[in-house]
């Protein structure tokens, strides 16, 4: 019994959550380029999502993003792998804000997802924490 209670207990502790759907809406935004030439968007990361959860950039055209943690224990990351369109990089996510830069050299969709895995969980990739950034002409 007691054996059953610490393990209750660790999983509540670790955040962990068997259901599939985080209830999220799945925001679209599109950043407008401002007055310095910069493209920016604020992202944040929760309990399996991230919103919003599609951003659209143009390329060529410098990108700021601003991310962050929701509280909470459970540990984030965001990634995104893409050298080739000048979009590779991959931040643990805290809940003071972190600026990401870059400059995308290509058009298409790219994933945006988080690495984080307890154990022999499901990946927080696979609970729907990913997400999509959009490179537009």
């Amino acid at each position: 019994m007691k054996l059953v209670r610490f393990f209750a207990v660790f999983l509540l502790i670790a955040g962990v959550s068997f259901a599939q759907d985080t209830g999220q809406e799945k925001k679209v935004f599109k950043a407008a380029i401002d007055k310095d030439g910069i493209q920016r968007a604020e992202i944040t990361g929760g309990e399996y999502f991230f919103e919003p959860y599609h951003i659209i950039v143009k390329i060529n055209v410098p990108v700021e993003l601003t991310v962050r943690k929701k509280p909470g224990i459970v540990p984030h990351d965001i990634i995104v792998n893409d050298p080739e369109a000048g979009i590779n990089f991959k931040e643990d996510l805290s809940k003071e804000p972190k600026v990401i830069k870059f400059t995308p050299k290509k058009t298409g969709k790219y994933p945006v997802y988080c690495s984080k895995k307890l154990l022999f969980f499901k990946s927080h990739r696979e609970r729907g924490m990913e997400g999509l950034l959009e490179v537009i002409e």
